[in-house]
């Protein structure tokens, strides 16, 4: 039996802006658990596509953890302007 560890917040936050380097992230661990996070992400990245786009850049940024070391991410995405 494999077991996970949960990511961190500190390694949540890197891989998110390791993708998106000109993020503004706000990242809270919900539930103080390290297993349940809320992300709110603008990025200039996300100009030109849908939220559902959006949201799969930042899973894939992820690299498979989600649903594994991570369970649970409250996602908001938003366009970063200028």
């Amino acid at each position: 039996m494999i077991i996970l560890m949960p990511l961190t917040k500190n390694e949540i936050s890197d891989m998110i802006l390791s993708a998106f380097p000109d993020a503004t992230l706000e990242l809270k661990d919900t539930m103080g658990d390290n297993n349940h996070f809320e992300a709110k992400i603008i990025s200039k990245n996300f100009v030109g596509k849908s939220k559902i786009e959006q949201h799969k850049m930042v899973y894939k940024a992820l690299k498979g953890k989600m649903g594994n070391e991570l369970h649970a991410l409250a996602l908001t995405t938003e366009e970063k302007n200028g």
